[in-house]
């Protein structure tokens, strides 16, 4: 089953992600969530590499809020969900969601910033790339 928001991208849960009882820990839903919108780019047509050596730009992580609602299990199928809520000059908002089925997990809010490759300051989104993802916010 494919998560509610727009972009779904599949993980299984492994023993190294879990705690011995076969829990995931915490700290990596952080991962789950970090690749998820690495693909999410990615489908969009701008890879992370892409943006590195073409427009000199990263994004970080700046702010996230997370609601942890169930836990997942070792051997768990998950979806991990994605959808670009706002983006502004030199930021954007994420809503990402980890779904086991239609039983949802995990509801998190990502705040990420624009930086410059090569010295990691704060940097305005090259114009026609920030058109591009205006262009896919709420879908």
């Amino acid at each position: 089953m494919n998560s509610g928001l727009a972009f779904s991208w599949p993980t299984r849960v492994y023993w190294e992600d879990t705690d011995a009882g076969g829990v995931v820990y915490h700290a990596q839903y952080l991962a789950f969530l970090e690749r998820a919108r690495t693909e999410w780019m990615r489908a969009q047509g701008y890879g992370q590499e892409l943006l590195r050596l073409d427009h000199d730009l990263v994004f970080a992580v700046r702010a996230m809020q997370i609601d942890f609602l169930r836990p997942a299990r070792l051997d768990d199928a998950l979806q991990v969900g994605v959808s670009l809520r706002e983006c502004r000059r030199a930021s954007a908002v994420f809503a990402q969601d980890v779904r086991r089925g239609d039983e949802v997990l995990l509801t998190a809010t990502v705040r990420v910033a624009a930086l410059d490759a090569a010295g990691f300051r704060p940097r305005p989104i090259p114009q026609p790339l920030l058109d591009g993802l205006k262009a896919l916010e709420g879908r």
